[in-house]
């Protein structure tokens, strides 16, 4: 009798990257429904434009590198790339932007370095890094919170202002960005920022209608949809709990020494882990398999070091959320990071 024994690892995972894939996209449901009820229909305009613009770019890439396109297309990767690019952006951006950020993270951060697994980069962010830097006017134009807005539009409305930056009725993205009191419209930390800037303290920029009770107006609950989608993610352990737990651990610790040491210059820490891109980027962003840490210890190094740097740009730096930055800047660590932080091989330093 023979025995056939394969190479190891024996101990196979069942999970394909198209299950994983789509599951991460499954678990932004919550945080995607959130948005919709706070920001309007734009939300659901930006991700159908998207996906079909992922969708088109990965398949031109392939076809040029004479790759198959369906099996590639089918791991769902450049949509999952499409979703958390559609998330990031103002709902009521141009059309070209989202096409402009999806097409760049597509064509050029993923498939000229080699497709999925090959990116240095995480690409969703570096498209909307490109985007933040290239275009910061219609980046930073967020709409109001539905229910404070001084414009409820539909959903013909909206397609009409994302595809002419104007609707029938000649509402404007401008128009379209003022609450019912007059004010224009940014996001709970550009608020926080440009108020110290002048002057005022951080309990006097709450005073505006932006913000609820303890956070930013809505974005309470967005960030909180998606903690619950990322805690899907790690029940069905489609990610590790290192990066996350660590980012948000430091992130918190942080922003809570700050306030204690400027309590009127520096947000309190449930602005900082309920506001902008907090728990999107924790979970569905920097715990990317690809370039991400590798290692345990890599992995808590690796999300302690964005929890501190997204602190250190938004509290010190000129971006209001700094989410984007940390995770790339960080991705030029990972090498060295996983160099330093391999496992020891058993019985490797032992004494003769």
């Amino acid at each position: 009798m023979m025995l056939t024994m394969a190479s190891s690892p024996h101990n196979h995972s069942h999970k394909t990257v198209s299950r994983v894939m789509l599951t991460v996209i499954a678990a932004c449901i919550p945080g995607l429904i959130a948005q919709v009820v706070f920001f309007g229909f734009g939300v659901i305009v930006q991700l159908t434009l998207a996906l079909i613009t992922v969708t088109a770019a990965e398949a031109a890439m392939l076809k040029m590198r004479n790759k198959p396109v369906l099996p590639v297309l089918k791991d769902g990767s450049a949509w999952l790339t499409g979703v958390l690019l559609a998330l990031s952006i103002p709902p009521l951006a141009p059309w070209w932007i989202i096409v402009i950020g999806c097409a760049f993270a597509i064509i050029l951060v993923k498939q000229l370095y080699g497709g999925l697994g090959y990116n240095l980069f995480n690409p969703a962010m570096a498209g909307y890094v490109l985007l933040l830097i290239s275009f910061p006017v219609q980046m930073t134009a967020w709409s109001p919170v539905v229910s404070i807005s001084a414009n409820d539009m539909n959903l013909l409305e909206t397609i009409c202002l994302v595809l002419f930056e104007q609707t029938s009725s000649g509402l404007s993205l401008e128009s379209a960005r003022v609450t019912i009191d007059g004010i224009t419209m940014a996001t709970p930390l550009d608020s926080i920022k440009q108020a110290v800037a002048q002057g005022l303290t951080v309990n006097e920029a709450m005073q505006s209608p932006v913000f609820g009770e303890h956070s930013g107006l809505g974005w309470a609950w967005i960030n909180g949809a998606f903690l619950l989608g990322g805690l899907v993610l790690l029940q069905q352990r489609i990610i590790n709990w290192h990066i996350p737990v660590a980012l948000l651990s430091v992130l918190g610790l942080a922003s809570a020494i700050g306030y204690v040491f400027a309590p009127g210059q520096e947000a309190g820490t449930i602005i900082h882990l309920f506001s902008g891109a907090t728990m999107l980027g924790a979970f569905f962003i920097a715990t990317d398999p690809v370039s991400a840490s590798t290692t345990n210890r890599g992995r808590l190094i690796f999300g302690a070091s964005i929890g501190l740097l997204t602190y250190l740009i938004r509290a010190h730096g000129g971006y209001p959320d700094a989410m984007a930055f940390s995770v790339l800047i960080m991705n030029m660590a990972v090498p060295l990071i996983d160099h330093y932080t391999q496992p020891r091989v058993y019985g490797h330093g032992g004494q003769a």
